[in-house]
């Protein structure tokens, strides 16, 4: 571990998957890291492990669908650690199904969560990033780039995510804050096995290609550095990469590929 520092940094969705895993590298670094996320009991493990490291975790619960949830976290943070300098908005879900069948609790859901709570996240960590010039870490997908078939309401959210980012990055100019916005390809997660109303099914089957999914702790280390370095957008891993690049200068291509790509179950 690094030289302790007194920073600190809130992880929404920071229970399992790629929050869990900047959890432990944030405090690997020696930072100070606060756990948000609907699953107390889960971050009750992951401030154990920091704690046990010899790191120092704060658990506060938090429910990214629920405004009043996100102030009440924000608020908590200062009344314990009476600072923020990170804030990372890494909650999120994924909705399933053709835009033909999708509906429109279905959208609400989708965009209530990936989009909404991740902006109203950033609304409440705002006043206080200003004061330390903080840093802004928004969790974005490669799918903000890319056709998404059966996961349209997804792939759209996280292009709205790109978008909230790019504002931000005008809207802060001169405050000394900045917004990292990070796009990451297939990284090891739960999320194809939560269904549309947010039900957990560990025996569901996760189509993406396995030979391509990253660990979280890889993506975790990257994506930190480009939050640290205070860069703007950062897409990885390199498929993640190739198929950006292939989406902008040969759509069609692009499309021909994903239309013979597996499919989530409608």
């Amino acid at each position: 571990m690094t030289k302790a520092k007194e920073e600190v940094i809130w992880i929404t969705g920071a229970s399992s998957g790629i929050g869990k895993s900047m959890a432990f590298e944030w405090s690997r670094l020696g930072y100070k890291v606060v756990l948000s996320s609907r699953r107390k009991e889960l971050l009750d493990k992951v401030a154990d492990t920091i704690r046990d490291s010899g790191g120092q975790a704060l658990v506060i619960p938090c429910d990214i669908m629920e405004e009043t949830s996100i102030e009440n976290g924000v608020q908590q943070i200062i009344k314990e650690w009476g600072r923020l300098d990170v804030a990372i908005a890494n909650a999120g879900f994924g909705v399933f199904g053709s835009i033909e069948n999708l509906t429109a609790k279905d959208w609400n859901r989708q965009l209530q969560g990936n989009v909404t709570g991740l902006a109203l996240t950033v609304k409440y960590a705002l006043p206080h990033l200003k004061k330390s010039k903080g840093r802004i870490g928004l969790v974005g997908s490669v799918s903000a780039y890319l056709p998404n078939p059966n996961v349209g309401a997804y792939g759209a959210s996280k292009a709205a995510v790109n978008s909230i980012g790019q504002t931000l990055q005008v809207e802060l100019m001169g405050t000394g804050v900045t917004c990292t916005t990070v796009h990451p390809g297939f990284v090891v997660s739960e999320i194809a096995r939560i269904d549309n109303d947010g039900v957990w099914h560990p025996e569901q089957q996760d189509l993406r290609p396995s030979s391509l999914m990253w660990p979280t702790d890889k993506a975790a280390k990257v994506m930190v550095q480009a939050i640290l370095k205070r860069k703007r957008n950062y897409i990885f891993t390199d498929h993640g990469k190739l198929a950006v690049w292939l989406q902008r200068w040969f759509p069609g291509v692009m499309r021909s590929i994903i239309s013979k790509g597996p499919k989530p179950d409608l």
